[in-house]
């Protein structure tokens, strides 16, 4: 495996030397070339520091996929601070944590979403600076300013490859959800060994739909193409018709997406009776893809889907071949230059092939540990530098993992990690709520929903629908219940422990 360049930043760096007028990204009608997207995020590394950001403090993007996204992180880090990622669909209770755990002191936003912010921006003293994209806006600094007019920081040098790049917050499946620190090594070696195993090339072009506040979108679909001095097509969302107008265009060589996409795609390629050419690769990710999804998508666009499997502290692990068989239902092998294992969840000790029990995972993309939580740092690590991964899976004999279950609570749906407790704890402070439970259950289309259990207090009385508006109005809306069952009391076991695979019907 080639040796990696120092950083993601590195390597734009490298590109745009050596020809500043290729094309890198394709966005809202626009084109910007390598050596453009280097200068505007080096001008932006410069306001940032005139505004007083350091290396270390850390910078948060709350804003939708878009050019000023990418030089907003690629300035951020370019001024070495550490970028903390905000899904665009967070609410109060969301934005509040993370960034008050992260203790950002700036923050990128966008007109969409500069309300929300400004709600909880009272509670946020270390909140210092809010940069805006779009048209400037009073209390906040001009990103578009910032692009045209600083003086550039064209200096990479001054990186460190151990730094942390970027804090990816990752729903848990108790308590709030937990920063995951990765370092610029880490995202430089994750993008080598991807680079590698999918065969990517500067001659690929990438349609991007998802969001780059995502590990998918960002540490995958960005970085890899930035590493390999290819080019994306970025989109601000997924829409079926429009991805499937330009898969049939046949301009891009990739395409990457969740089950719930492909999906989508099947059903547009029945409905419109048309099969696209065939594209160098489709990947899926973010939840497991169904053996029929893999099979009506491989009949119908005559090319299977190489599943992998990934997550925020580790980005990429496994990946089925680029070249041999694709196997449904499996995740494939780990990529070059990372391990992986099985070990028995209770003795830790490794396990034969065939059984079942946690994936753990080890090599230099694996995070640095948890944001200002040692104890879950701590125990989310083995001896000899494993981690845990939370999941539990069987490795057949010939060296392919399928992911059986996991050994939390997490719930996946759409491709998005959601954790009951954030829920329980939400619909908690519902008037008339005596005791709730939140868990997932088998959706078709979103692999996954989630089912809020309420137990009402004594003479009240509640509906399914106010519990749901409670619920969407504090907290991004694809976290809502899409069931609620309403009952006499929460089945528990002896110890208390409420027991929810009894609940449902």
């Amino acid at each position: 495996m080639m040796h990696p360049p120092r950083s993601i930043i590195h390597a734009l760096f490298d590109r745009a030397r050596a020809n500043p007028g290729r094309p890198c990204v394709y966005a809202s009608g626009t084109t910007v070339s390598y050596g453009t997207l280097a200068e505007e995020a080096a001008r932006v590394a410069g306001g940032l520091r005139e505004l007083g950001l350091r290396r270390g403090d850390r910078a948060a993007l709350f804003l939708a996929n878009s050019v000023e996204f990418l030089v907003a992180y690629l300035g951020a880090q370019l001024a070495g601070a550490t970028v903390v990622l905000v899904n665009t669909q967070y609410r109060q209770v969301e934005l509040r944590h993370i960034l008050g755990d992260s203790g950002a002191r700036l923050c990128v936003t966008d007109g969409a979403r500069r309300e929300e912010l400004e709600r909880v921006r009272p509670g946020l003293p270390e909140l210092e600076v809010l940069v805006q994209a779009g048209a400037p806006a009073a209390g906040a600094v001009s990103l578009a300013e910032l692009r045209a007019g600083s003086a550039p920081h064209m200096d990479p040098g001054a990186i460190d490859p151990n730094d942390l790049a970027l804090i990816g917050y990752t729903s848990g499946t108790t308590g709030r959800a937990k920063g995951a620190m990765l370092t610029h090594a880490n995202l430089a070696a994750n993008s080598a060994a991807v680079t590698q195993a999918w065969g990517w090339t500067e001659g690929d072009r990438l349609l991007l739909t998802l969001p780059l506040f995502h590990i998918h979108g960002l540490g995958v679909g960005i970085h890899g193409t930035l590493y390999s001095g290819a080019q994306v097509n970025l989109r601000p969302g997924f829409e079926a018709s429009e991805v499937f107008d330009e898969l049939l265009a046949g301009t891009p060589t990739m395409f990457f997406g969740v089950p719930t996409m492909y999906g989508r795609l099947i059903a547009e390629a029945r409905r419109r009776g048309q099969r696209p050419p065939p594209i160098r690769l489709y990947v899926s990710g973010s939840a497991p893809l169904s053996p029929q999804t893999f099979a009506e998508f491989a009949e119908l666009f005559g090319q299977p889907i190489l599943e992998r499997y990934g997550m925020t502290e580790t980005v990429m692990n496994l990946t089925n071949p680029l070249e041999g068989e694709r196997r449904p239902g499996t995740v494939g092998m780990p990529f070059p230059g990372q391990e992986a294992r099985i070990v028995d969840v209770r003795t830790r000790a490794p396990l034969p092939d065939g059984e079942v029990g946690e994936i753990q995972v080890r090599g230099p993309h694996v995070f640095k540990g948890y944001w200002r939580r040692d104890d879950a740092t701590a125990e989310a690590f083995d001896t000899g530098g494993w981690f845990n991964t939370g999941d539990l899976g069987v490795r057949s004999a010939d060296g392919y993992y399928t992911i059986v279950g996991r050994a939390r609570e997490l719930i996946i749906s759409g491709g998005y990690n959601i954790y009951p407790r954030e829920l329980e704890e939400v619909l908690a402070t519902l008037p008339g709520v005596a005791e709730v439970a939140v868990f997932g259950e088998p959706d078709p289309d979103f692999g996954e929903r989630v089912v809020a259990a309420i137990v009402p207090a004594p003479g009240v009385s509640l509906t399914a629908d106010e519990v749901i508006a409670y619920c969407r109005e504090r907290l991004a809306a694809y976290k809502k219940p899409r069931r609620v069952i309403f009952c006499e009391a929460l089945p528990r076991n002896a110890l208390g422990k409420v027991q929810k695979h009894l609940i449902g019907g």
